[in-house]
């Protein structure tokens, strides 16, 4: 699946409405406790931590979504997504370098 085909099946699910950066930051809140919760293995989230489709599941909310919201912001994803990559292989040579 190309990183479009994920942005049009994203917007099958959610349809087209354009999320404000608050609205997106409240909503990555929301996966990365679902992903905090797991980590922390409560008692209470017990079936969620023992079972790894459940971090499997909320890892891929975090970049699915993360597509669509850049969109939302008006950004091309893929474009976000190269110079992502671009920051990381940065930072790792920085850190080489020290």
């Amino acid at each position: 699946m190309t990183i479009k085909e994920l942005l049009q099946k994203e917007r099958q699910i959610w349809g087209n409405q354009k999320l404000t950066l608050e609205q997106i930051i409240i909503r990555m809140g929301v996966v990365f406790g679902d992903i905090c919760r797991i980590a922390r293995k409560s008692p209470k989230d017990k079936e969620k931590w023992e079972n790894p489709k459940e971090l499997k599941k909320e890892l891929w909310n975090f970049i699915a979504s993360t597509i669509r919201w850049c969109d939302d912001l008006g950004f091309d994803p893929e474009e976000c997504i190269k110079l992502a990559l671009e920051a990381q292989e940065k930072g790792v040579k920085n850190r080489e370098l020290r």
